[in-house]
């Protein structure tokens, strides 16, 4: 597949976020982390083969076109960003040890391999603090029209991890805010091709919600804002055609949950106390 280029030059300069516009007061902004495999011009290829960027350690396949789709059908705001998670990763603490890989998924990365703070702060300064201020900032304009807004953040995940196949087609991921994940759980519990659910419909699947400093704790969780990460096999989404099915699949379910009065307040939960918190528990 081509990969883009995220041109940095003075002459024609790409942001590190792409913005969809949308209703600021339609109560939603959609997120995708993991939308791009490109690096800029300066970076090269961070001495990886060309072959590694149309893997999942360099983006999330098929999230940026199911977000894309969910924007559209909803309406909704969204913010992508422009390059790949092999630069830097938006979806960790700024001071994650994962915030820079050295080693993704069997491939050492040659060009984060002897990687010092200062570049990491470089990297920090040009693309995670542009990705997240836009965040912080969209939020705040969209709260100031006086609706909460609820989040949704859109990934995707591998068919198998270290040899153990991962059976579920979506998976929803949460914390301690159960408003957006357990309705849109039970949507999906409804699907048709989603049966039987118990093995397609993943709950807190393939990983746990509770990620702290990741995107969704920073802006959402810490604010009170409803939440899901949304993780979508990336199988399933590998043609443009099938993840905005998808897309569009997510934003019909979406659709009347976020027209319920508790999407829309503001409402701080308890911290988590143990692992493993499961929606079909509540």
């Amino acid at each position: 597949m081509p990969l883009a280029s995220l041109q940095t030059s003075d002459a024609d300069p790409v942001p590190p976020v792409r913005r969809i516009e949308g209703r600021l007061d339609g109560g939603l902004l959609l997120l995708c982390d993991h939308a791009s495999n490109a690096l800029p011009p300066a970076y090269g290829r961070l001495g990886l083969p060309e072959a590694q960027f149309a893997r999942h350690i360099a983006y999330d396949i098929g999230a940026r076109r199911a977000t894309e789709a969910m924007a559209q059908a909803l309406g909704a705001p969204a913010l992508l960003t422009t390059f790949s998670r092999l630069l830097i990763d938006p979806n960790r603490g700024p001071d994650d040890p994962t915030l820079v890989m050295r080693l993704s998924d069997g491939a050492i990365v040659p060009g984060n391999a002897r990687i010092d703070e200062a570049e990491i702060e470089r990297r920090r300064a040009a693309f995670f603090r542009p990705y997240h201020d836009a965040v912080a900032d969209t939020l705040a304009r969209m709260a100031a029209t006086g609706t909460v807004p609820a989040i949704v953040s859109m990934h995707s995940f591998t068919p198998a991890w270290k040899d153990v196949p991962r059976p579920w087609h979506v998976g929803l991921l949460w914390d301690n805010d159960p408003r957006l994940a357990a309705p849109l759980f039970e949507a999906l519990k409804a699907e048709p091709d989603l049966q039987p659910w118990q093995d397609r419909v993943g709950d807190n699947e393939p990983y746990d919600g509770a990620l702290p400093g990741d995107t969704i704790d920073t802006h959402a969780t810490r604010n009170g804002y409803p939440n899901v990460l949304v993780e979508v096999r990336q199988d399933l989404m590998a043609t443009d055609e099938a993840a905005a099915a998808w897309g569009r699949r997510l934003a019909r379910l979406l659709a009347p949950i976020l027209r319920r009065p508790d999407m829309h307040e503001i409402e701080v939960f308890p911290p988590r106390t143990g692992p493993g918190r499961r929606l079909a528990a509540l």
